[in-house]
């Protein structure tokens, strides 16, 4: 039994390790930030949404971050005529399958699944690689068969590796260089993967604001309650005392 619950607490440090040793940049999301899960909602729908469904998300959802049903027809609407709808992609499975090798996951819950600071990392190690399919490899996901779709914003980096001597030892290291700069800036392209991400993790989870909000009230309702009945209790055991 001793075994068995050692082996369950380190469950979860195994499967962090088998994602790879790259270290996650914090992406210091916010998920009140309206403005900014609208505009992650933008770029998601016109370089995701091509490829990734979220097949549990609702356009009319989007209406919780001050948006108006038309701004959601207008702006972020492309492969559905009603506000109600999912988000859904025009090709199929099969096809996308046999492109890329592997069908694109749907990203509803891409978010809880792999982490806020995975997806900001992940979108922003991608380096040209001649050796893929796609001419595109990264360093968070190794071998990925995503291309880089965000490369014309970002620019393209390459990974430059060389040899070091440590303590008598040969350690070979690597980092990503600019190699064709972008239409962004670096902060500016940060920024824009900030607002995805911060966005992919609204879309996980659209209702987590607002629990956290009506928790809070209950919280202060329940102290007040609290005050009353002690109050209540002190006034009911003065005269025996």
């Amino acid at each position: 039994m001793r075994s068995l619950l050692i082996a369950l607490l380190l469950a979860p440090l195994a499967a962090t390790g088998a994602g790879g040793d790259q270290k996650l940049d914090r992406a210091n999301i916010d998920t009140r930030d309206a403005i900014s899960i609208q505009r992650g909602a933008q770029v998601f729908v016109n370089y995701c949404l091509n490829c990734h469904s979220a097949e549990y998300m609702r356009y009319n959802r989007l209406t919780e971050l001050g948006l108006t049903e038309q701004q959601i027809k207008d702006n972020l609407m492309f492969m559905s005529d009603k506000v109600g709808d999912t988000m859904q992609v025009a090709m199929r499975a099969d096809d996308t399958k046999q492109w890329f090798g592997v069908a694109p996951p749907d990203l509803s819950v891409i978010a809880r699944s792999r982490g806020a600071d995975w997806l900001y990392t992940y979108m922003r190690t991608f380096y040209r690689d001649d050796s893929t399919t796609t001419g595109w490899n990264n360093l968070a996901f190794p071998n990925a068969a995503m291309p880089h779709v965000l490369w014309e914003l970002q620019g393209i980096q390459r990974l430059e590796k060389k040899v070091e001597e440590r303590a008598g030892h040969e350690i070979e290291t690597s980092k990503l260089v600019p190699d064709k700069p972008g239409t962004m800036t670096t902060a500016e392209y940060d920024r824009l993967v900030r607002d995805l991400v911060n966005y992919l993790v609204y879309m996980g989870e659209p209702a987590a604001a607002k629990r956290v909000q009506t928790g809070i009230a209950v919280l202060f309702a329940l102290s007040i309650l609290l005050v009353l009945t002690w109050l209540l209790k002190r006034e009911y055991w003065r005269d025996v005392h």
